[in-house]
């Protein structure tokens, strides 16, 4: 699991939560189920069976992969349209290609992170380079989906391209933990993502026995996802896996810690710690769409039967 990594993180800033926080307890832990998407490749549902209250401003996340290709397999999603909330695609494994139809786009690879914002909406396509689906190889990320207010539902679109050397690192306080903080902020350090809806998202590396206690906004809810291994949750030490969601209560820091023992294909720890500001307005999810009434929802769909969306670019390389 390269993304990105040093070789010594006591070089890095430290990240520490002061003392007298209060430590957020633990109120679920929810196992994502498989299946696929797009064209056909596999996803785990990180959120499924976390009522929204506990997600908001968060929609739904896919853990894509972790997978082996062979020579003819990799797959993307065709062209399909977006509006009213963001994506946000981090790459940890193999390489990705966006496009979409206001002019944004580019490839991505371990460590890179995409962020679309849909707004008023466009369309879009994701797909595996030529060289990877000639050759095969390892393909693992995640696809976020942000929720926007109101107020930003219709805004223009943006396209956000954060490569890997513009990701935030720091380190737990005995240097036990790699965090790269791709948007947010933990004790002072910021993170690259522009965001509409304040939110933080770090993906952190706990080595086998470690443990890291970090400052978390008290008006943020708290979600921690294990992409690979073993550990525990909150000062109760509630047991978590890869592929299984922490939902935390209310507090002002959150702790996550690895068993002393990992997966040989996985030596660390790995978790993607999100957190944001609730919206607390009406939500309306149907397929690509999300809106604040089943009325803006209709509009959507009318708008991109219409064409008023975008148009898929001419360029067959595109299609």
């Amino acid at each position: 699991m390269p993304a990105v990594t040093v070789e010594n993180p006591l070089t890095l800033p430290r990240v520490t939560a002061p003392a007298d926080g209060a430590r957020r307890p633990v109120l679920h832990v929810a196992t994502a189920p498989s299946g696929f998407e797009g064209e056909g490749f596999p996803v785990r549902r990180a959120f499924a069976g976390i009522g929204y209250e506990h997600l908001d401003p968060f929609i739904m996340m896919d853990q894509m992969g972790e997978v082996e290709y062979a020579p003819g397999e990799p797959k993307g999603t065709p062209w399909h349209p977006h509006r009213g909330f963001e994506t946000v695609t981090y790459l940890i494994d193999g390489t990705f290609v966006h496009q979409d139809s206001h002019g944004g786009g580019g490839t991505i690879t371990d460590g890179d992170t995409q962020w679309m914002t849909a707004g008023s909406g466009l369309l879009h396509i994701e797909a595996p380079p030529e060289a990877l689906v000639v050759a095969g190889g390892l393909f693992h990320g995640l696809q976020l989906w942000v929720n926007l207010p109101k107020k930003d539902k219709m805004m223009p679109p943006r396209y956000q391209d954060i490569g890997r050397g513009k990701v935030k690192l720091l380190t737990s306080g005995d240097g036990g933990a790699l965090l790269r903080l791709i948007a947010g902020e933990l004790d002072g350090h910021r993170g690259p993502g522009i965001t509409h809806t304040p939110i933080t998202m770090a993906h952190v590396s706990l080595r086998p026995g470690a443990e890291v206690t970090l400052p978390w906004r008290s008006d943020f809810n708290g979600l921690a996802y294990a992409l690979a291994g073993r550990g525990a949750a909150g000062a109760e030490r509630r047991p978590f896996r890869a592929g299984q969601t922490v939902v935390f209560g209310a507090g002002d820091s959150l702790t996550v810690r690895a068993d002393a023992t990992q997966e040989s294909r996985s030596p660390d720890f790995e978790v993607v710690l999100l957190g944001g500001a609730p919206i607390r307005e009406p939500m309306r999810h149907y397929g690509p769409f999300v809106m604040n009434t089943h009325a803006e929802l209709a509009q959507a769909f009318e708008d991109f039967q219409a064409g008023r969306l975008g148009v898929v670019p001419a360029d067959p390389a595109l299609r």
